[in-house]
């Protein structure tokens, strides 16, 4: 019997949203059926030009014709406003990212989706969702135990925004770096007590304005609270050609660690969990990891489940094109 093809759209046409068609374009039992997008439909230039682009407020008239709908907008404000509306119209799936509100916007999407029949997948991604499984996976196999998470070496893009707020900054990056001593403490079966300054270093490249002075930008980046005041930060200056070149792309990665022990008093074995991703291009990966779980949504809600759903309610084999048996022949 022949699968049938997932009718994809995309809501939003930034960094995610290109990479989402990217990965789209991979997989053979999927469609991009048209990108919606707040701009003129006419300014909006595309990876391939082959697919439709839509205005944002006339994605209503298109609910019949799409199968799960890839909202690529961002946490601060795009997704909270959108993620509503939408869940009442499409299923959909998101990379909504801002750990402390997940569940008020869970609450959020929940009502609308059920209403309509739809599934609402928020939080997916890497961090959260892949790490947020590897956690999961780390606490119910090792209850006695400790669950770390670093991330990086990767770009930060609000930290990275806050070094462009400061005065006299023509261009900067920062890039967080996990502390090398502090993960082999974790992976020699040491649980330690870690602060933020003990987890991450911070280091920033910035290009300055003409006429401005190293020390009066170094001392306002190592001493923004929220951002850099609570870590080791190193500022780095350099040339506008030199950043191009070498601080063009938006790398990430990290680790998830489980340290725990099995056994009894007498009898007590060190065990370890360890996840870890080293990503070129953090937007491409997290978009693709949207593609796989849009599968998963389109399977769901033909199976007849509705409603807001995160990674924790997703089984494994419905992100995989594959049938249940070939999953078994192949990978089990």
């Amino acid at each position: 019997m022949t699968q049938p093809i997932i009718r994809v759209a995309i809501a939003g046409y930034g960094n995610l949203g290109s990479g989402a068609q990217a990965a789209i374009n991979q997989n053979p039992d999927m469609t991009l059926v048209g990108i919606f997008s707040r701009r003129d439909p006419a300014s909006v230039t595309l990876i391939d030009n082959s697919v439709p682009v839509y205005a944002m407020d006339d994605i209503a008239q298109y609910k019949d014709e799409i199968d799960v709908l890839i909202l690529c907008g961002g946490s601060k404000s795009d997704l909270p406003e959108q993620g509503p509306k939408l869940a009442a119209l499409f299923n959909i799936v998101d990379s909504f990212d801002t750990h402390a509100k997940i569940p008020e916007y869970f609450e959020s999407l929940d009502a609308p989706a059920k209403q309509a029949g739809k599934i609402a997948l928020l939080s997916v991604g890497w961090d959260p969702g892949l790490f947020s499984i590897n956690r999961l996976y780390g606490e119910a196999i090792l209850p006695v135990g400790e669950t770390y998470t670093f991330w990086g070496k990767g770009l930060s893009q609000g930290h990275s925004d806050a070094v462009r707020r400061v005065v006299g900054v023509k261009s900067g990056v920062q890039y967080t770096l996990p502390l090398e001593s502090a993960m082999a403490k974790v992976r020699s079966g040491e649980r330690p007590i870690l602060s933020t300054r003990e987890k991450h270093t911070r280091e920033c490249y910035v290009v300055l304005e003409a006429g401005a002075d190293e020390d009066t930008v170094r001392t306002a980046i190592v001493n923004m609270p929220d951002y850099f005041a609570d870590y080791d930060t190193t500022v780095h200056f350099i040339d506008q050609q030199t950043f191009e070149r070498d601080h063009s792309k938006m790398p990430h990665g990290g680790f998830v660690m489980r340290s725990g022990s099995s056994g009894t008093q007498t009898d007590t074995n060190h065990q370890a969990l360890e996840f870890s991703l080293k990503l070129e291009s953090n937007p491409q990966f997290t978009a693709s990891v949207l593609v796989a779980y849009a599968r998963a949504a389109y399977k769901m809600n033909k199976a007849g489940e509705t409603g807001a759903k995160t990674v924790f309610d997703v089984a494994p084999g419905l992100l995989s094109p594959k049938t249940p048996a070939q999953l078994r022949k192949e990978l089990l």
